[in-house]
């Protein structure tokens, strides 16, 4: 994987409740925390590639009726702000139910004794990587996803929107869509959930989701 710039200033603008970062991380919390309220009785296995610093899932897990069945694997390239997310789940007393795994997250063999998961997050990705990376990672979210599993991911509008190709491309793969965001939030902004109503396909050994570009 190729070095990648340095983001940690970027988190910063979660804090800025006027940002459109701040307005995605609300959707996105919205989105699990539906995910969990509907997830059917038993274990819930979360599976989030470039998991950043964690601030959508964990605040949630933390606080929902549901939180002892929650088993999550979160994998993030940077090793300082995968510390950050460690932190967090410990403070929130969810360190032995969310692991926080320092790697390259398009690397599938992280996801080969994990999956497949009742809920899959792909938030952060799909504007930081090639058209051909996005279709590529949506087609193997058919193999992440638990069947009746829910997959929520992000993308911003702006031309050229690759928003309605996007979500033919989960109906490609299997799922259905559930929700989508709000359209007046600012174009940065797209968020969409969608249920797997197929079983998993089998996960291949030694391929790349993606590499970012950005």
């Amino acid at each position: 994987m190729t070095e990648l710039r340095d983001w940690k200033p970027w988190f910063a603008a979660y804090d800025d409740p006027t940002s459109a970062l701040a307005s995605r991380l609300a959707v996105v919390r919205d989105g699990i925390r539906r995910a969990l309220d509907e997830a059917a009785p038993g274990p819930i296995r979360v599976l989030y590639p470039c998991a950043g610093e964690g601030r959508d899932l964990v605040p949630i897990v933390a606080s929902h009726p549901r939180r002892a069945d929650v088993t999550a694997r979160l994998v993030e390239f940077d090793p300082d702000i995968a510390d950050v997310a460690r932190h967090a789940a410990s403070v929130a007393g969810l360190s032995d139910a969310v692991r926080v795994v320092t790697g390259d997250a398009a690397d599938l063999s992280h996801y080969a004794d994990f999956g497949p998961a009742n809920l899959l997050l792909l938030c952060g990705i799909f504007g930081n990587i090639s058209d051909a990376d996005i279709a590529n990672t949506v087609a193997h979210a058919a193999a992440l996803t638990a069947r009746g599993g829910t997959a929520i991911w992000t993308r911003h509008r702006k031309e050229p929107n690759l928003v309605p190709a996007i979500n033919d491309w989960f109906a490609e793969a299997g799922f259905a869509k559930l929700w989508e965001s709000d359209p007046a939030l600012p174009e940065s902004v797209y968020v969409a959930g969608h249920r797997q109503e197929r079983d998993p396909a089998p996960l291949p050994g030694g391929e790349k989701l993606f590499t970012f570009i950005t």
